[in-house]
């Protein structure tokens, strides 16, 4: 016998569950689907336990830059198994705490593997069940590398999972993984190698304020070599020999570890969309403006499972699952909305984005002034040791507005959250600079920065 539903979301992390809740809180009947534990990635095995691992390298970090300044940083060490624990504090409860909110608001929690068997129609592990919609937000897995010895390498869900994190560590890719978990490794006391097969590593951010991060990194032992590939990997009695190409020379090494950072991509695979008559492709669900698929009006995709104009970020997911969510219940087409929205790479110390590079503003016509400043010697920065920081706002001559805000020093991460306001609310610099705030912050810098 078949169940039925007005709704099945297709995948338990933060997009598909907002959207669940929505749609059941308006009377529909709604079941979730995953064949992983609930939360998803940025739950389980991505932002948040990244983020609790990184804090015991701030803690190092603040330590060694206070030296000789009244803090006696010797013996000071990360206990790698006491943190992972701490991040298990976390994780661990999460997918019961999830199941349960679900249930709660009457929501059927499903486990197991999903296919489609018709255009309004899956399997779940077996089971068969029909719906009137369909949401898809499966969100994404590391890239595949074809490359020999690609198996011998850890994902970042399982680099999290170490109980003992080794010396040697070779992290393949430039992007945000590797760049995280590097900056976190070396605070840790590991040796972590950056492999990037490209000229510049983080390419989504300004390219003056990444040298900057890099030169930094380096000094706290990451290393991030350029235009190089990993060509091979062999396993050998005491860990892995690397073979690399760089200019056409072959070389080798010798790493306890060896870590995927190259990259995600839509988990679609397994769900036999054409099956359903579902446009994908390697960008995800093929969709309109308004996240329903071009070709099955039944589904609709949000997050890394949809190819739409959002970053690949947590919180773009969640509100294109519930803009998806309002649009099924409403009948409705409004597209969502991305302005203002920041990016952020949790190195140390992080590096900030919103809005526009610099030539993104000027291929679109736009006649910017570009505001630089070195922040490194500001009061905020002096007070707790920071020798490296730095901002670039661009700004529209015409309309005084930002276009783009690029920012690494400590706690930019907070301070680019209001930058994101002002840009989706239209506030001129004038009257950003017009705002008091609590001082002495970070937050009051921003009136010097503008």
């Amino acid at each position: 016998m078949t169940t039925r539903y007005d709704l099945i979301v297709i995948g338990a992390g933060m997009a598909g569950i907002a959207a669940a809740h929505k749609c059941a809180s308006q009377g529909w009947t709604v079941a979730i689907v995953d064949e992983l534990p609930y939360g998803g990635t940025c739950a389980l095995r991505g932002c948040d336990p990244k983020k609790i691992l990184r804090r015991g390298a701030e803690i190092v970090d603040a330590a060694r830059l206070m030296r000789g300044k009244g803090i006696n940083a010797a013996g000071l060490s990360i206990n790698w198994a006491d943190l992972v624990a701490h991040k298990h504090g976390f994780t661990d409860p999460a997918p019961r705490k999830a199941e349960d909110g679900l249930a709660h608001n009457g929501v059927t929690t499903l486990h197991g593997p999903t296919t489609f068997t018709g255009q309004n129609r899956v399997e779940v592990d077996g089971r068969p069940y029909e719906a009137a919609r369909f949401l898809i937000a499966t969100g994404a897995r590391p890239r595949p590398l074809d490359l020999p010895g690609h198996e011998h390498m850890l994902d970042s869900s399982q680099f999290m999972d170490l109980k003992e994190l080794p010396k040697r560590i070779l992290f393949v890719g430039g992007g945000f993984i590797s760049f995280e978990f590097a900056h976190i490794a070396a605070r840790a006391g590991a040796r972590p190698v950056i492999i990037d097969r490209g000229p510049r590593p983080l390419k989504g951010f300004d390219p003056d304020l990444v040298e900057l991060l890099v030169n930094r990194g380096a000094a706290a032992g990451v290393e991030v070599r350029r235009a190089t590939t990993v060509t091979r990997i062999d396993k050998t009695a005491t860990g892995h020999r690397v073979t690399l190409e760089r200019a056409g020379t072959t070389e080798s090494a010798e790493y306890d570890l060896v870590v995927h950072g190259a990259g995600r991509i839509p988990d679609l695979s397994r769900l036999a969309l054409d099956t359903a008559g579902v446009a994908w492709g390697a960008r995800g669900v093929t969709v309109a403006g308004h996240l329903q698929s071009i070709t099955n009006p039944a589904v609709y995709a949000a997050g890394d499972s949809a190819d739409t104009a959002g970053m690949p970020l947590t919180p773009v997911a969640v509100i294109e699952s519930k803009v998806a969510a309002s649009n099924m219940l409403k009948n409705a087409t409004t597209v969502p909305d991305y302005t203002g929205i920041p990016t952020a790479v949790f190195t140390i110390p992080e590096l900030v984005r919103v809005g526009m590079l610099e030539h993104e503003a000027r291929d679109q016509g736009l006649d910017i002034e570009v505001r630089y400043r070195d922040t490194s010697g500001w009061y905020s920065n002096y007070r707790t040791g920071e020798s490296t920081a730095a901002s670039k706002v661009l700004v529209d001559r015409a309309t005084d507005q930002i276009v783009g805000a690029h920012l690494l020093g400590p706690e930019y991460g907070e301070l680019v959250n209001t930058l994101g306001l002002a840009m989706k609310l239209g506030l001129t610099t004038r009257q950003l600079k017009s705002t008091t705030a609590a001082y002495p912050t970070v937050g009051s810098d921003l009136g010097s920065m503008l």
